[in-house]
């Protein structure tokens, strides 16, 4: 069973930094698209970051130069690398794999950037 699971969220104080990992089946890791997703309350989701298998990145404008997604394949593991954390990047992360019409999400973890 396919299946993803995310770990790593928690409170942070602004201007933090936090690790998001998810781990995953290696058929996910051979050829699916990744990526982070996060939805903040009262807000929809929406796409934070994302890598191809041969890893290849993109990121939302609101993220870069703070975030890095990385994902090593061997290993099924993909993170998140959060620096300079903003209030507004409270929200509840998801893992997202995808291939063709086939998608997976991790049941999410919560992240909060308060003081």
């Amino acid at each position: 069973q396919v299946q993803l699971v995310e770990s790593g969220g928690g409170l942070v104080q602004p201007g933090g930094s936090l690790r998001l990992s998810c781990v995953g089946s290696p058929t996910i890791f051979r050829s699916y698209e990744m990526h982070w997703y996060r939805q903040a309350p009262g807000k929809q989701r929406e796409l934070v970051a994302g890598i191809l298998s041969g890893g290849t990145t993109n990121y939302a404008d609101s993220v870069k130069g703070r975030f890095t997604i990385k994902r090593d394949n061997p290993k099924t593991i993909m993170t998140l690398e959060m620096k300079n954390l903003k209030s507004e990047d409270t929200a509840v992360y998801y893992c997202h794999a995808a291939r063709g019409g086939d998608e997976y999400w991790g049941q999410g973890t919560q992240v909060t950037v308060s003081s």
